[in-house]
């Protein structure tokens, strides 16, 4: 059977709009683009889809305009929604702003996505080879995530645990933090969320406390912006370059880097060939804009040949 990823977390659509800076309180500025596209945990999946791994969406969807913008969105990238719409409301909006130094800020409203209950995942069963991949922002939701935690538990338990905090569940008190954490297989975040959620001065010492913390044997995958990104297991640590690019947009970075990862884990990849692959899809995406921007496998194999990297 083949790997697949189950996401559970939660896609979004995001109002996309590129600004030279943020306006301070009570002010307005003007955007010189804006956009509707479909984002949060779409844009690993799409990343994931693009080069080669099966994608299940396990999150509720909503009914109306962004609902029907989320599932066109997936059935395009040839993602299966695993539920049908949800009818007590649409799918949530995320209003996302880029300003000049490509950094982005976001405003969330949580729709249909937001809620999860167990007779949702009772028919869902991960295998061995499969990926479970959980956001933090699903623990965020009271409605979410009691019922995902007991699935992983049970029916998700054979999966390869994987999970994102992201920069607002950055808590080691979380509610369900904890028990997520006891079984983790990867942990993927950028040098800030590791940074804050260890209590950190520096990037080794969230490595070290990050490892300590993690199950034997649990990979950590930390983020580094251009220097690429760091590998950690246990006491072994290793970096893997980046690629130097103009950055136009950040929105979505983080999300096509993990998806590559795991994808190219997938294909049979080492999981250092895997990050060099996943740096250079961060780098792609961060030179267009909008949130799903990674590129396909072939254009990274393209890439990764110009830059000599095999």
């Amino acid at each position: 059977m083949a790997a697949r990823l189950l996401y559970s977390g939660q896609v979004v659509v995001d109002l996309v709009m590129a600004v030279d800076a943020l306006p301070s309180v009570g002010q307005d500025v003007l955007a010189s683009s804006a956009a509707f596209e479909v984002g949060g945990g779409f844009n690993v999946m799409a990343a994931a889809a693009r080069n080669g791994l099966s994608t299940c969406y396990l999150g509720r969807h909503g009914v109306g305009r962004f609902g029907d913008m989320a599932r066109h969105a997936m059935a395009v990238e040839g993602i299966e929604c695993r539920l049908p719409p949800s009818t007590g409301g649409d799918t949530g909006l995320c209003v996302a702003l880029t300003d000049a130094s490509a950094e982005r800020s976001f405003i969330s409203h949580v729709g249909a996505e937001g809620v999860l209950q167990a007779h949702d995942l009772r028919n869902e069963t991960a295998a061995a080879e499969d990926w479970v991949m959980v956001s933090g922002y699903s623990l965020l939701h009271a409605g979410k995530a009691a019922s995902l935690l007991s699935w992983l538990q049970q029916g998700g338990a054979a999966g390869t645990l994987v999970f994102d905090p992201g920069p607002l569940a950055c808590n080691p008190a979380l509610p369900g933090a904890e028990q997520l954490l006891d079984r983790l297989a990867i942990w993927s975040s950028n040098r800030e969320e590791a940074l804050q959620f260890t209590a950190a001065d520096s990037l080794e010492q969230a490595l070290q406390r990050l490892t300590a913390r993690l199950p034997e044997g649990a990979l950590v995958i930390l983020r580094d912006g251009p220097q690429g990104c760091w590998l950690a297991r246990d006491d072994w640590r290793q970096q893997v370059p980046g690629f130097a690019v103009q950055a136009l947009d950040t929105n979505g970075a983080g999300d096509a880097h993990i998806g590559v990862f795991l994808a190219s884990l997938a294909a049979g990849f080492s999981e250092q060939a895997a990050a060099a692959r996943a740096n250079a899809a961060a780098a792609i995406a961060v030179t267009r804009r909008g949130p799903a921007t990674c590129p396909p496998a072939v254009e990274l194999d393209a890439f990764l040949a110009a830059q000599s990297v095999v």
